[in-house]
Order: structure tokens, then C-alpha cells, then sequence
């Protein structure tokens, strides 16, 4: 099937649809990619009444249809109607979250040639509504997963807009994120490193207050 950008510009997914994505992963997580990993993991939060976090779906126009018999049809030319924004958008304990997700195979850096204007935008805009902003980033070769807020990759992209470097190296996202632990249920518990980071915000924000006193 072929889908296309609003601009009519045909869309090249980075990964074949059928071809499964790979990683050095434990023996019951191989061949899960990230975003099966986050699905899996909002399903058990969604089953344990811990938060309501979902996929956004993407909307595309349907151009072309083949119908290879009565009871089948075979989409075969689409458009996507709008640039998405974030893979990931839902409500945990009172807070509106909203998140993109971002894989690379690079053990040293995290390309930003994937990540858009239109989504720096859109977290631009979560944040002034007090929502919480934020990527969750996946090192596939070193099985390494971060939380970066958006408030302290927004630097580092402004540095990319101003002619610096097109990436995000390893050493500033260890300083500058919290790492996600893994386990088993679920894998990716990511909410621990959000709850971790609000408690950090919250110890930053007293302690401003004691210093204007």
C-alpha cells in the first residue's frame, strides 16, 4: 500500500512492514521493538487502573482500493490527512502526558533528523497548557531506555535550528534524563521515571522558593 504526506510526497517507512525489527534483547523480549514494548506496557496500566496512555491513531485518506474478491478489499494508495505529532498521549494521577517515542541503533548518539518541527511544536504547546511533555528514547544496542523532558531537549534541538550538531549525544542524555529500569511486568515501567521526575521538578521549585526568601 502506498501512503503519502499531505504534499503528496510518498512515505518511506525506516523499517520494512515485513521486515521484523531485530535487537539483543533477553530471551522473552527478542524482536519486540519499542513500540510494541510501550503498547504491552499501557495495556498494563490500562488493566491495573494505574493510567489510561494510548498509541494516537494516525488519519489517512483513502485514495485507491483493490478488491481482489467480494469479501476482501486491499487499500492500496493512501495519504496521511495531517503531520502527525507524538506517538503517545493519555492521563496518569492528574497529569496529561503526551510523548514521542524514538529508537536508534547509534550507541553514541541519537539522531535528530527524525524528530519534526511540527512535533517541537506541538509539545510547545502541551507544556504552556501545564501538560507533561516528554520522548522516550531506546539505545536498541545497549538495551538502554531514557526519559528526556521536552523542557531540557528543547537546548539541544534550538542548537541543532542554530547551525550546531544534528544529534543528541549519550553523555547529555545520561545527564540530562532519568534511565527506565527494566523488569518483567511490565517491561518498560516507564511511569517510575515520570513520577521521579516530578518529584525532582517539585525539589527544584522549593528550592527556589527558599532562595527568593
Amino acid at each position: 500500500m502506498a501512503i503519502r504526506y499531505p504534499n503528496g510526497k510518498k512515505y518511506t517507512p525506516s523499517v520494512p512492514a515485513n521486515k521484523k525489527k531485530s535487537y539483543d534483547y533477553s530471551f522473552s523480549n527478542r524482536g519486540k521493538s519499542l513500540e510494541d514494548e510501550l503498547n504491552d506496557t499501557n495495556e498494563y496500566y490500562l488493566a491495573h487502573s494505574l493510567a489510561v496512555i494510548h498509541k494516537k491513531p494516525v488519519p489517512i485518506q483513502v485514495v485507491n482500493v483493490r478488491y481482489p474478491s467480494r469479501s476482501a478489499a486491499v487499500i492500496t494508495e493512501a495519504y496521511f490527512r495531517t503531520p502527525s505529532t507524538t506517538d503517545y498521549n493519555g492521563v496518569w494521577n492528574g497529569f496529561y502526558m503526551d510523548f514521542e517515542a524514538k529508537e536508534t541503533k547509534n550507541k553514541t548518539s541519537l539522531p535528530l533528523q527524525n524528530i519534526h518541527l511540527h512535533q517541537v511544536e506541538h509539545m510547545k504547546q502541551v507544556i504552556e497548557q501545564s501538560g507533561l511533555a516528554f520522548f522516550i528514547i531506546h539505545f536498541s544496542l545497549l538495551d538502554r531506555y531514557f526519559l528526556l523532558p521536552f523542557d531540557v531537549f528543547l537546548p539541544l534541538w534550538n542548537r541543532m535550528e542554530d547551525g550546531g550538531r544534528k544529534s543528541i549525544t549519550l553523555d547529555e542524555i545520561e545527564e540530562r534524563s532519568i534511565e527506565i529500569e527494566t523488569g518483567y511486568q511490565p517491561r518498560l515501567d516507564y511511569l517510575q521515571a515520570v513520577q521521579q521526575w516530578i518529584q525532582q521538578k517539585r525539589l527544584d521549585i522549593d528550592s527556589e522558593r527558599q532562595e527568593e526568601k
